[in-house]
């Protein structure tokens, strides 16, 4: 039987790179590309994609939404690392630990959308929780998350590693508009009943991210506290490969968040830290924005997909 074709659009972007880095050398599968020649003739895209077994979009949102359209062939199956189809009914979110039935759905899917980076963190901070009710789902939710350079692209790669890269140390908050695209796709999966309020930013490392949601207990049911909530998320992943639920004893330097410490890998790290006499929860999640936030995640979806 012939191993299936994969198709690789746009794997020349930070995203596309990694995911043919991960998949280079493996012998139960063929990889796709496009020369450079061919890469923007809207006919040899088509074509490809038309002959693929599974093809994994890593472009921009018109571009995929495009790429998407132009398939006319019923068995060619798709991920979309892209944000145009994340909150879209008839694709498959691509996040295999939501829900326990998630990783089947996205096994037997044919249309599959990788999560975003932060999403991937809020929303696996937030479900398990406002599944099991410990979270009212009209909590005010609040989202403060860094980010490593390469989550602006190719353009913030360049920024910061290009020939006219800047040499100082920096850090920004963006997203100042309250209108960044992440916050509909949180909210959908999460289950809030409102918008979160979510504050973004990136800082003068290439990859990796540190994303924390603060709670008030007050706000919470009656008797719900940080123990409360670690045993819910430690539940909801005591069987999953790429999602691990920190101790809440730790000391020391475990105390502190290292937005680098995941990568490289498809890990993604989630604490609850929590202070009883103030009232005060803080969740928090590590991973690899490159990793679990992306081409990792893709590979995951892919390796479900192939039943693998």
């Amino acid at each position: 039987m012939a191993s299936p074709l994969i198709f690789i659009d746009g794997d020349q972007g930070t995203t596309g790179l990694q995911i043919h880095d991960r998949l280079r050398g493996r012998t139960d599968i063929q990889l796709v590309t496009l020369p450079d020649a061919h890469r923007k003739d809207p006919q040899r895209r088509a074509e490809a994609i038309n002959d693929c077994d599974i093809a994994i979009l890593c472009l921009p949102d018109a571009a995929a939404r495009e790429a998407a359209a132009s398939i006319v062939n019923p068995r060619v199956r798709v991920i979309d690392a892209s944000s145009a189809h994340r909150t879209h009914a008839e694709w498959v979110y691509g996040l295999p630990e939501l829900t326990k039935a998630q990783a089947s759905r996205v096994a037997s899917a044919s249309r599959v959308s990788n999560p975003g980076c932060y999403p991937t963190a809020a929303v696996g901070l937030l479900r398990p929780l406002l599944d099991a009710g410990l979270i009212p789902r009209d909590y005010p939710v609040s989202i403060n998350a860094v980010a490593g350079y390469s989550g602006r692209g190719r353009a913030g790669v360049d920024e910061h590693e290009g020939p006219n890269a800047i040499s100082r140390s920096q850090h920004r908050v963006y997203g100042l508009e309250l209108v960044h695209k992440h916050v509909p796709e949180i909210q959908q999966h999460s289950g809030l009943a409102f918008r979160p309020m979510f504050i973004p930013s990136y800082s003068s490392y290439r990859q990796g991210i540190v994303l924390t949601i603060p709670l008030e207990t007050r706000l919470l049911a009656p008797g719900v506290d940080g123990e409360t909530l670690h045993r819910c998320l430690s539940a909801h992943y005591a069987d999953e490969k790429y999602v691990q639920v920190m101790p809440q004893d730790l000391s020391g330097a475990g105390k502190q968040l290292d937005p680098e410490a995941l990568n490289g890998t498809n890990l993604m790290q989630l604490s609850v830290f929590s202070h009883k006499e103030n009232g005060q929860i803080l969740l928090a999640a590590v991973l690899d924005n490159l990793g679990k936030g992306a081409s990792g995640a893709a590979v995951q979806n892919l390796e479900l997909m192939l039943g693998q």
